[in-house]
């Protein structure tokens, strides 16, 4: 692992779970890091927990909600103001909704969260990225992107609204995403990897409406690993030297697995890429 000394971090959903891990390891680092949250209080709360803990001071707090086209248009022109580059992006954010909801777009949010807001935001801060590479993307994917099955004709499930199939959907989108963006990056310094952490213990599941939802999640925690855990391949990914030059692919802990097989359809990927122009188009 190097030290991440002068280096710029960005790092969504930054005040709890995984993000708060994967800040605090970055702090360790010495890495400078911009702790995206849409909760100030709390991410305030975290960010002097984490500069309490690692002694870093080099902690910046701003506010974006990545379900918001408007909101990530605000928050990436504040951030190129304030800064002058971007080494590292890392996509953190995530929900899951039991009951359907809405952006101020009219995006389903699960969708708009997990996906659109992550494609977005990098796609507006790749200016950033390249003004001093190497620099990387780091998505979060999940395991359940196996279980997808998009209808291109109700991708915001307008008709049937399913919270697990939203977020199974929203997981295969950035997973494919990511191989295209690696794809469209390859005579750039800048690689695209995502990382799959794993079942993880946060509280993702125990904020769904749904009483039976969240039981489950309860009733499956003792097999759940901890946001600490979940984060050493996060951070493996990117800070490690051994990686600068690795784009495309997909980590679980510390090493390439295989996605989907429609991850790596050309066809598919051209489909979702037009689609998601659709909804990130100004």
């Amino acid at each position: 692992m190097q030290n991440m000394r002068g280096k710029l971090c960005i790092v969504t959903g930054a005040n709890r779970g995984i993000g708060f891990q994967t800040t605090k390891g970055l702090a360790e680092q010495k890495a400078t890091v911009v702790m995206v949250c849409r909760d100030l209080l709390e991410g305030q709360k975290s960010l002097e927990k984490i500069k309490s803990i690692t002694g870093n001071q080099s902690l910046y707090l701003m506010y974006c909600d990545v379900s918001s086209m408007k909101s990530i248009q605000r928050f990436t022109k504040e951030f190129t103001n304030r800064f002058t580059c971007l080494n590292v992006l890392i996509n953190n954010a995530g929900a899951l909704y039991s009951l359907r909801e809405t952006t101020e777009e009219g995006y389903e949010k699960t969708i708009a969260t997990n996906y659109l807001g992550s494609v977005y935001l990098t796609n507006s801060l790749l200016p950033m990225l390249e003004e001093k590479t190497p620099s990387r993307i780091i998505n979060l994917g999940s395991i359940t992107h196996h279980k997808a099955k998009i209808d291109w004709n109700d991708i915001m499930f307008n008709k049937n609204y399913n919270s697990k199939l939203a977020y199974a959907n929203s997981k295969l989108m950035l997973k494919t995403y990511t191989k295209l963006l690696a794809m469209q990056l390859r005579e750039s310094n800048i690689t695209a990897n995502l990382v799959q952490p794993g079942f993880v213990a946060t509280d993702l599941g125990l904020k769904m409406d749904n009483f039976w939802d969240r039981l489950g999640f309860l009733v499956t925690r003792p097999i759940q690993i901890s946001p600490e855990k979940a984060t050493e391949t996060i951070i493996w990914a990117a800070i490690d030297p051994d990686l600068e030059k690795i784009t495309g692919k997909t980590f679980y802990n510390k090493k390439e697995i295989k996605t989907s097989i429609v991850t790596y359809d050309e066809n598919f990927q051209e489909k979702l890429w037009q689609e998601t122009l659709i909804y990130i188009r100004e």
